[in-house]
């Protein structure tokens, strides 16, 4: 158990930021979900739209530090050859 104030505060920090890195986690796996529903189920169009998105809160979830920049750079890669295997497939 923590008995200094900033031992104390350094909890509730943590306590912060985890909570906010799971949300940023959950939001961007329900971006990759929608992204694969789009390539299962939509056009060609609602999969590009699907996949921009998808991107941009990946980079995201990565600029604020929750993943690591080249996981993804790896996670966009892969999204984007499903991608290009559906259009031009």
């Amino acid at each position: 158990m923590a008995h200094s104030n900033s031992a104390k505060k350094r909890i509730r920090q943590n306590i912060t930021a985890r909570a906010r890195n799971r949300w940023r986690m959950r939001t961007m796996r329900d971006a990759i979900k929608g992204f694969d529903q789009a390539i299962a189920t939509g056009s060609n169009n609602d999969a590009t739209t699907a996949y921009r998105k998808v991107a941009a809160i990946i980079d995201r979830t990565a600029q604020v530090g929750v993943i690591h920049r080249n996981q993804a750079s790896r996670r966009k890669s892969r999204l984007n050859a499903r991608l290009k295997s559906k259009v031009t497939g």
